[in-house]
């Protein structure tokens, strides 16, 4: 009975743990300088490229999309990667910028 009550406490706090790891957004490929170029890249190329932003909006009168990946969990550390792309009126990327604090990403842009 005492064995049988620990394996019940041991997989409660088993499921807790898991039940604490949580993702924002959607995995989206690495940008590169060839996927994304300023001022020939469509809105219709990104969305083929990354799926739907999961946020719009405009900045210095330009419209802005956004992709955020966010996976935070209870014993690890919070990963995040951000796509941020600025159109012209023409509906062409202006600008962009993208950030990550993924281990291999980080590891492979500061060598």
């Amino acid at each position: 009975m005492r064995n049988s009550y620990r394996r019940i406490l041991s997989l409660g706090c088993f499921i807790l743990l898991l039940a604490g790891c949580v993702s924002v957004g959607a995995e989206f490929p690495t940008p590169t300088a060839a996927m994304i170029k300023n001022g020939v890249t469509t809105r219709a190329e990104l969305l083929q490229l990354f799926g739907s932003p999961i946020q719009v909006g405009i900045e210095d009168g330009d419209q802005t999309w956004t992709w955020v990946y966010v996976k935070a969990g209870s014993l690890s550390r919070t990963l995040s990667r951000q796509l941020h792309v600025k159109f012209t009126e023409r509906g062409v990327v202006k600008s962009y910028s993208y950030t990550s604090s993924l281990p291999e990403e980080v590891q492979r842009e500061t060598r």
